[in-house]
């Protein structure tokens, strides 16, 4: 899913360390004989890999499994109006740009309630403009850190452990981070380690994966959750899911990166993210849909908008939060919708909103963003491997944000120097995919952009491009 922006680095980052999964060992003790596997795998399991399952016929669990990705990314941006620009601005001239990322899934059952998951990843290229230009970033392939070179890291190390609740069981199917085997309907579920913040949370069918489906950041994600991650979107900490049939809540506490856009995280969890979440699943005229209502408290270390404005001013500098950073918090929430509104179609929308009057930390310059879409299969024209796509996007600053980028401020994604004429990012995503067998998968994306890092001076621009991905 998707930080300074991209740079270039020879060594080699060092696999993450795994003494935080040592804490799960003291909840096995807890596993009753009842407890069964998983109900689900961090952001890769969708609804159609479960099935109903009658307890008098339960089937092996698998002890182990291995899967694995492979994702080519390929953009290109025609010319555009660029009046001036400043050190976080799209280029109004560039070649096109690839990202390519490998990932193995590998995991183990560690005892009958428990399994553990490794993630080792290679990863290499650049996002457009080094990742930056647009708060609604065009690729969620293209992490903050780019490479020339490929390098290998240990993306998820995570334990989960799940308790039943009664003997209701449905069936969870082999795949990326999910162990095939029983679970029951009612459970906790427990998850430890490295992963990422949106493998469980603020998960949507249609959009939520920049290998399956849209491209755009504030498209698969909610613009306004700043959630905790390093530069490549992922960091240390423990949720809980509680599953009632119809309903999941969700809470976890993960850490931050010790200061924003940092390629380190605060394992300490001196600075921390605390978040919940309430998904209610339902069906209506036989068709499945789900509301889910996020909210989330950043504590960190952080820049006040008004206090970089302020030194600015009587120092004639341009405004810089790395100035006039204090401990303080950051306060936001979410509101998800899907919706399937006939077989092989099927809407969604995002709403979200953060107190603003902060930096942003981890993710992107978001301070309120409204998106919706819809997903189209193509039985409708006889090609039932075929998906169309197609979301709309409005990204907006606070008050206190847009003085700050008037003064001449960067943030984590933008900063052209200059802010003279503010207007809201608006995004327009549409894409085609084409399943070619089982394995590959083939996507034409489109892009358009008005107003990109908010800057009405800026703009509009075009954004074509291609993904090929594969899965075994």
């Amino acid at each position: 899913m998707n930080e300074t922006r991209s740079t270039v680095r020879d060594e080699h980052p060092r696999p993450c360390h795994l003494l935080v999964l040592l804490a799960s060992f003291i909840i096995s003790h807890l596993a009753s004989a009842q407890t069964v596997p998983a109900s689900s795998a961090p952001g890769l399991i969708s609804p159609e890999a479960v099935s109903s399952l009658n307890a008098s016929d339960v089937p092996v669990s698998e002890v182990w499994n291995a899967h694995g990705q492979f994702t080519i990314v390929t953009q290109h941006h025609g010319t555009f109006a660029s009046p001036y620009a400043g050190p976080n601005s799209l280029q109004p001239r560039e070649g096109a740009k690839e990202t390519v990322d490998g990932t193995l899934f590998l995991g183990l059952k560690v005892w009958r309630s428990a399994e553990l998951y490794l993630n080792p990843e290679f990863d290499q290229g650049f996002g457009l403009a080094n990742t930056t230009g647009m708060a609604g970033f065009t690729s969620g392939a293209a992490y903050k850190v780019g490479h020339d070179s490929a390098y290998g890291r240990l993306q998820r190390a995570f334990l989960r452990q799940t308790f039943s609740l009664d003997d209701d069981l449905s069936m969870v199917e082999s795949g990326p981070n999910a162990l095939a085997g029983p679970r029951a309907n009612r459970n906790l579920t427990l998850t430890v380690g490295k992963f990422s913040v949106v493998d469980i949370f603020d998960n949507n069918s249609y959009a939520h994966d920049p290998r399956a489906d849209f491209l755009n950041w504030t498209v698969i994600d909610s613009g306004a959750f700043d959630y905790a991650a390093d530069s490549w979107g992922y960091t240390y900490g423990m949720a809980a899911e509680m599953t009632e049939h119809d309903w999941t809540l969700r809470g976890g506490i993960f850490a931050t990166s010790t200061e924003p856009n940092s390629e380190t995280i605060d394992k300490t969890f001196g600075q921390r993210e605390w978040v919940a979440e309430l998904e209610q699943r339902y069906e209506w005229n036989a068709h499945h849909g789900a509301i889910r209502l996020l909210g989330f408290l950043n504590q960190a270390r952080m820049a006040n908008y008004g206090e970089a404005v302020a030194l600015a001013l009587a120092s004639g500098q341009p405004a810089d939060v790395n100035r006039v950073r204090r401990s303080a918090n950051k306060s936001g929430f979410a509101l998800n919708v899907e919706q399937e509104l006939a077989k092989d179609f099927g809407v969604f929308a995002r709403f979200s909103r953060n107190s603003g009057n902060t930096e942003a930390f981890d993710f992107t310059d978001v301070n309120q963003s409204l998106s919706a879409g819809l997903s189209l299969k193509g039985s409708y024209w006889n090609q039932p491997t075929h998906t169309f796509g197609s979301a709309f996007v409005v990204n907006g600053l606070s008050k206190e944000a847009q003085a700050y980028f008037a003064a001449g401020g960067s943030g984590i994604l933008i900063g052209d120097g200059q802010l003279l004429h503010y207007s809201r990012e608006q995004i327009l995503e549409v894409y085609y995919a084409v399943s070619l067998n089982k394995a590959l998968t083939v996507l034409a994306d489109f892009q358009y952009v008005k107003n990109p890092a908010y800057n009405a001076d800026r703009g509009p621009v075009s954004i074509w491009g291609l993904r090929v991905h594969a899965e075994f």
